[in-house]
This record gives C-alpha cells, structure tokens and sequence, in this order.
C-alpha cells in the first residue's frame, strides 16, 4: 500500500492537473520551485509542471502577439479580408465591411464579388497568381477603391486561402479629376491670348495700317503676350496654392474700361464669325478693388465661350 500511493498519487494529482489545463484553470507549481524529485514518477511530474509553465509562457505570448494583429486591423484604414479554400470568410476588419458595404449574409467570396460586378476567380488567385492579375478598381457608391489580392499559403508553400487588401482611393480620383479639369481650364485661358497674338499679327502682316492702329494692333499684342506671362507664372507657383502660400494681388481699377479692354482683345473673333459686340457702361461705375487678372480671365473666359456657343451673325 505504501508503494502503491508513493507511484499512484504523483500520477493522480498529474492527471488532475492536466485536466484542469485543459479547462483553462491555472494549476499549482510548488513542486518545480521545491525541486522535489525523489524517483521516476516525482521527475515525470516535474517535467510536465516545467512544460506547462514554458508553454503557458508561449501561450500567454501568442496571445499578446493575436491581441496586437486585431488591434491594428480594428483601426486600420484599409480593408482585410482572409478567406479559406471554399471561399468563405475567415477574417475581416470594420473597415472592409464599411468601404465594401457588406450585409451580415454576404459571407463568401463569390457573394461578395458577383454583388461588386468583379469577374475574378478564386482559383485562378491560389493557382496562376504569376499568370492573372491581381489587382482591381471597384467603384461602389460614391467611393473608388483598389483591390489586391494574394494567395495564402503555410509554412510549407501550400495555398491556404486568399487575402484581399482594400484601399479607398476615392480622394486620389478627386485629384486626379482636378488635376485634369486644371489643365483644360489652363489650355482654354491659353487660346484665348495665344489667337489675339495670332489674329492681330496676321492682320498687320497682311495689310498696312496707319501709325494709330499700328499702335493699337501692337499693344494687345504686347498685352496678351504679358497675360501669357502671367498664366505660366501662375501655373510654376501652383505648389503654393496646394500649402496655401499663394498671395493675391489686389488693386483699384476701373471695371468699365477692363470690359471694353477684354472686348478688343477677342474683337478678330467675333469678326470671324461676323457677330456685333457692344459695351455700354450706364452708370458712373465707382473703380473696384479686386485682383485685376482674375477678374479679367472671368470677362475674357465669358466672351470667348460667347463667340464659341454663339450662331453666327448675332448681335450682343
């Protein structure tokens, strides 16, 4: 009897332990700080107390470490999603839910990508991912997104799954469509100068003029040469509009006599199209204070559109 409970109750009192490990429990571990071992049994029991305390130990780290990854997806501004090998959700963040607009019973990949008109393949993504692309733009509402997807694979470069990386593109489009709206607005201010250089040149070129209309003809020449100047300036300090450095330059002037000015600067158009332009100034119109050149691209934009989208022989 002796024997027997010196072997049976290490072995019992083991296999309570190992029982309350696997319920979560927490366990008592004097007999490794004692360093009790006075036989085979006492050195099995030891060892399995030091292997419960290290892996406990690794346990408590892969918890820290899980805690970490959901704490970054949670906050991420980007999407994730992991899906297995059928296709179905293994993870994903709020931010994924948010910029793809999923429902609770969107839970597949197939549902997910027939509902956002993506033809995209699960397989051909785990199988051929040299050989197909991985990358889509999805536009879904109001917002512009970009998609990469990526195979998953384990430790030993066997496909596991796909991941799928979600970004909101939606404020580059913004600026991209700016940016070309910038360059048309840009081109049209440009013609207008550039064809009153042309057309003012071409006529002094073709027929002689006396001295007064030389002068005249010349001036809106050197004046639309100098507006030209002034919109390439404006365009090499755009960087200073982007950090709001850009300085506006505010005058006096006489907004009558700055009409009547953009009005003789575009006056070969509306010859060309035989159309009769007059300004009238009614009142005694007290001068204004503004930034002079915006003021005159609004007046000159206005005529120029005028002579675009006017019939011919139309009297203003």
């Amino acid at each position: 009897m002796f024997v027997t409970k010196r072997i049976i109750s290490p072995i019992i009192k083991l296999i309570d332990n190992a029982k309350k490990i696997a319920s979560g429990e927490d366990i008592d571990s004097n007999e490794i700080e004692h360093g009790k071992s006075e036989n085979e049994v006492d050195e099995l029991v030891n060892a399995f107390y030091m292997m419960t305390k290290e892996l406990k130990g690794n346990l408590s780290e892969v918890s820290r470490k899980k805690n970490q990854i959901e704490t970054i997806l949670l906050h991420m501004t980007d999407g994730i999603i992991a899906f297995n090998m059928e296709g179905k959700i293994e993870l994903i963040n709020p931010a994924a839910t948010r910029l793809l607009r999923l429902m609770p019973e969107e839970d597949s990949f197939e549902k997910i990508f027939t509902k956002l008109g993506v033809d995209i393949n699960l397989e051909k993504i785990i199988y051929l991912e040299n050989w197909t692309s991985s990358e889509e733009r999805v536009t879904i509402g109001d917002t512009h997104t970009h998609m990469h997807f990526a195979p998953l694979k384990n430790d030993e470069d066997i496909p596991t799954g796909v991941i799928v990386v979600i970004q909101d593109i939606t404020e580059h489009v913004r600026l991209s469509d700016m940016r070309k709206e910038f360059v048309a607005d840009v081109s049209h201010e440009l013609k207008t100068p550039i064809t009153s250089i042309m057309s003012y040149a071409d006529t002094l070129l073709e027929d002689e003029y006396d001295k007064e209309t030389q002068d005249k003809f010349l001036n809106v020449i050197a004046t639309e040469g100098r507006r030209m100047a002034k919109l390439v300036k404006d365009l090499l300090a755009l960087s200073r509009y982007d950090n709001n450095e850009m300085k506006i330059e505010k005058v006096e002037f006489d907004l009558g006599e700055l009409v009547k000015l953009c009005q003789e600067k575009v006056q070969f158009e509306f010859e060309k199209k035989k159309q009769i332009v007059e300004c009238f100034v009614t009142a005694n119109v007290p001068e204004v204070y503004a930034d002079k050149d915006g003021i005159e691209r609004v007046v000159l934009n206005i005529l120029t559109n005028s002579i675009k989208y006017t019939k011919e022989r139309w009297k203003y």
